[in-house]
């Protein structure tokens, strides 16, 4: 016979259960946190249209083909280019509502689907590289394209943030030619490319001992996209292998040479955008709670990590987020250092949502090709894509924290 635990009981239940955490639970008072995650704090009325908007284009585009992408692969190229089309890529540029509204925007596509979320984040930090970089040309004719949504783009820098934190060797080298460099080398896993792209490398020049960044076309001459293997998630992000065979890069196509400076200077937004398909997938996570809790909550509250622990994690999370996003490129000394905590915490905070997700659905969750072990596939994709909680832990080893 099912449990008549009232409410009031359910939480003293959870607070003799939970005493070792040594945090506030939901209360009888408190008012449900879900009234707070559905918009980035400073929300405006035009940002609360705009977030309509691109909800609309989400359910209309990307969620009835999310069986497709996930199952079969399929690259969701119409809904990429309507999402940009509104704008869903453009908000980091300097005339755009900022890096905030990007996460929000990430955030949107990944309640529903995490590999296009990705796919999204891809193409926005794209756009970050090019409007933080040197070349004028590629501001005034591929940034307003990639902004857009008109040229679809990736990031190849998986390689070379492993190799600039000491964990791996570069795989891509440099030399000088007329006109430009010639590249030579491959990349295992570069996500959201194909030929009609265009995506970010990292190339050592070994006659100098130093390093350049580029953008590379899809179909660049020399260029061999491959297949990079099967994911047990991810599998509709456009992901190939990439083999340079003397690809050349025109001057006025780099990005930065030297590069190091430049890096120091990309990677706050490139780390802390994609906390955007991570609470995104926890929101998703929590729905799944919620839903369960609807037949089942008489026993859900037994477990150790409740849908308002969750809840209540993600909403100090995100506050902590898009404060960070109000000064992503300030020169303040911990900076980095607190965006690398954040990103953390997001990839633990998934992993967290996700399984509870499983738990509380029980046997119900356990079938394939449901949303629970979709979203438990996708939660461990947060927290191995680079920079994964290993290389995320070793950043915060080695970065020096400042009073």
């Amino acid at each position: 016979m099912r449990s008549s635990f009232s409410l009031r009981e359910r939480v003293r239940v959870r607070e003799k259960r939970h005493n070792h955490h040594n945090k506030p639970l939901l209360t009888i008072s408190q008012k449900p946190m879900s009234q707070t995650l559905l918009a980035p704090p400073k929300q405006t009325a035009s940002n609360a249209d705009w977030l309509a908007q691109l909800r609309e284009i989400v359910e209309r585009d990307l969620a009835p083909i999310i069986t497709e992408v996930d199952a079969k692969g399929v690259y969701p190229r119409e809904f990429m280019h309507a999402f940009g089309a509104a704008g869903g890529f453009g908000q980091s540029a300097h005339d755009g509502r900022g890096v905030a509204a990007t996460i929000a925007a990430m955030e949107i596509i990944s309640e529903t689907c995490l590999s296009t979320g990705f796919c999204a984040w891809c193409q926005s930090v794209c756009a970050w590289y090019i409007q933080h970089g040197q070349s004028q040309r590629l501001k005034d004719e591929v940034l307003p394209d990639v902004l857009s949504g008109v040229r679809l783009a990736g990031t190849g820098l998986s390689n070379p943030m492993k190799h600039f934190a000491g964990i791996e060797n570069l795989n891509v080298k440099a030399v000088r030619t007329d006109g430009g460099y010639l590249i030579n080398g491959a990349l295992p896993w570069v996500s959201n490319v194909d030929v009609s792209h265009c995506f970010a490398v990292v190339a050592h020049l070994e006659a100098e001992n130093d390093y350049l960044m580029a953008i590379v076309d899809g179909d660049a001459p020399g260029l061999r996209l491959g297949g990079g293997g099967e994911f047990i998630a991810l599998e509709g992000s456009s992901t190939y292998a990439c083999r340079f065979t003397d690809v050349f890069i025109a001057d006025d196509a780099v990005l930065a040479h030297p590069c190091d400076d430049y890096i120091k200077r990309v990677r706050p937004g490139f780390v802390l955008t994609q906390c955007g398909f991570g609470m995104g997938l926890t929101q998703s996570c929590i729905a799944l709670m919620k839903k369960a809790n609807r037949s089942t909550a008489h026993v859900n509250c037994f477990l150790d990590d409740t849908v308002e622990d969750i809840e209540s994690d993600l909403m100090e999370l995100r506050e902590r987020v898009y404060a960070l996003a109000g000064e992503v490129e300030s020169a303040r000394a911990n900076l980095f250092r607190d965006v690398v905590q954040a990103r953390y915490d997001t990839a633990d905070l998934s992993l967290r949502a996700s399984r509870g997700a499983m738990l509380y659905a029980g046997a119900a969750g356990y079938r394939l090709g449901g949303a629970t072990e979709r979203k438990l596939r996708e939660s461990y994709f947060v927290a191995v894509v680079t920079p994964a909680m290993k290389h995320l832990k070793k950043l915060l080893h080695d970065l020096p924290e400042t009073a």
